[in-house]
């Protein structure tokens, strides 16, 4: 398992063929990148998200441990960003190993349900009308009850 809470960009690519290389008794990858998009009533000029540093990486791995305790997994990857992105940056990347492709895929989609939920980062969106801190929406609360 690897966890990581980071400024920098991060190179998908590379992130995938790392998390991939050496799992040769794994049968299946998946891998999800989340990017930063932008508002089509008010265009976004960027997001700044906070987070609380070793809160955060805690609340990831308890996250993560659960996927593993729930799906028989090989590995896990979660990347998320912090700081100034602008639309069209890779926000955050999750990627799960497994012997079959079923285990993967729903770990994978726990894992993003529940770093879009509860995941503690507080996002900012600033537009030409100002700063609004992103709110809890009622289809990612949804998204968690069939967990």
């Amino acid at each position: 398992m690897r966890i990581v809470v980071q400024a920098e960009p991060f190179d998908f690519g590379a992130e995938a063929n790392r998390f991939a290389a050496g799992h040769t008794d794994m049968g299946a990858i998946v891998t999800f990148t989340g990017i930063v998009r932008d508002l089509a009533q008010n265009p976004l000029d960027r997001m700044v998200i906070e987070y609380y540093p070793g809160m955060t990486e805690k609340a990831l791995e308890k996250i993560a441990t659960e996927a593993q305790e729930r799906w028989f997994l090989g590995d896990v990857l979660v990347i998320h960003r912090h700081g100034d992105l602008r639309p069209g940056d890779m926000i955050m990347m999750v990627a799960t190993a497994a012997p079959h492709r079923v285990d993967a895929f729903e770990a994978a989609e726990y894992l993003m349900d529940f770093l879009k939920s509860r995941a503690p980062f507080w996002k900012q969106e600033f537009t030409a009308d100002g700063a609004e801190w992103v709110a809890s929406k009622d289809e990612d609360e949804d998204a968690l009850k069939r967990w």
